[in-house]
């Protein structure tokens, strides 16, 4: 330091010399230094040839300063290109490892549309209506404003999660859901068994009674669908002319009708409640359960063998006891 301003000085940074310089000074001391040894060897030659003779040394020092530069930096290339490659290679590596899982990604994917898509067709499930949903879903996303991409996506979720549950052969929803009465009317093929309770009548002068009635009716002449109801009341005071006004209604359009008198039936027929309950096909029930305390009503689907064979066996019990009802064949007084 040069005393206390805390300026470090000339040695104490070290001095760089250029190299052409440092090339030029070595160039000189060693020409000068075979000079001097020429002299001393011999003496009695000529001035000129001495001179000569420290030169070509020179030049020889300078030429090999100048190769050993050269393969210093010939080294110190190769090294750069080296490292350069192994960065270039391993940059290949890298991209090619990338496309590579990309690739197989888009392979597991198309394998794994295709397998989903023959599972489709296997299953009779309609692989055609599942691709249209997959397409308009996709032009929904790209050209409708944000509410509908909203609805579209909640509607989406909706019909996953019913289909969902419909996989384990249980779906349960809050309300009637009429809408799936209908639905599922249009597509039985064999048989309807149904039952409606006393207390559901003021139901059958709905628009919804009116387009299930009229689902039932489009079952029986296009599809020549069996379509029995059964009516339960409590007592038999409770068949009354609006009931049986009902009953000849419906008959018109091809459904047979029978009542049921909880009441006058044998002991341990047709118990289990009085939960309505339909029977498609001999597959698949659909039942409402009231809960008259909140109000409220809640549908289920099952389509579990075992519990759609005990509405079977329910409901064949109060059809079977209905058939000596003393009031036009339709009420049950028991055995």
């Amino acid at each position: 330091m040069d005393g206390d301003s805390g300026i470090p000085s000339s040695a104490a940074r070290g001095v760089r010399i250029p190299p052409v310089l440092l090339k030029t000074l070595v160039t000189f001391v060693v020409a000068t230094i075979a000079y001097v040894i020429t002299n001393l060897i011999n003496q009695s030659q000529d001035e000129l040839w001495k001179l000569a003779v420290s030169i070509v040394i020179g030049g020889a020092a300078l030429i090999v300063q100048y190769m050993v530069d050269f393969e210093r930096r010939l080294a110190s290339v190769e090294e750069g290109q080296g490292a350069q490659s192994g960065e270039v290679r391993e940059g290949l590596a890298a991209h090619h490892r990338e496309m590579k899982d990309m690739v197989e990604e888009k392979f597991q994917l198309v394998g794994d549309v295709t397998k989903l898509f023959s599972e489709l067709e296997r299953s009779r499930m309609g692989a055609d209506r599942v691709r249209k949903l997959v397409e308009s879903a996709t032009r929904v996303g790209d050209e409708g404003p944000e509410i509908v991409k909203a609805f579209a996506r909640g509607e989406i979720h909706r019909l996953t999660a019913f289909v969902e549950d419909l996989a384990t052969m249980v779906v349960g929803w809050q309300g009637e859901g009429n809408e799936q009465l209908v639905r599922l009317t249009g597509h039985a093929t064999r048989t309807i068994d149904a039952t409606s309770s006393f207390v559901d009548l003021a139901y059958w002068e709905t628009d919804a009674a009116q387009d299930y009635l009229e689902a039932q009716r489009d079952a029986i002449e296009l599809r020549e669908v069996r379509v029995r109801r059964l009516f339960i009341v409590t007592r038999a005071d409770d068949v009354n002319d609006k009931l049986l006004q009902i009953c000849r209604d419906q008959e018109e359009v091809g459904i047979e009708t029978r009542v049921a008198v909880l009441s006058l039936l044998p002991p341990g027929v047709g118990r289990g409640g009085r939960r309505d309950f339909i029977i498609f096909d001999r597959e698949l029930y659909f039942e409402i359960n009231p809960d008259v305390e909140r109000g409220e009503t809640r549908s289920e689907l099952n389509a579990r063998a075992s519990r759609v064979s005990e509405q079977i066996v329910r409901f064949n019990q109060l059809w079977e006891a209905s058939q000596s009802a003393p009031t036009s064949n339709r009420v049950s007084t028991g055995p």
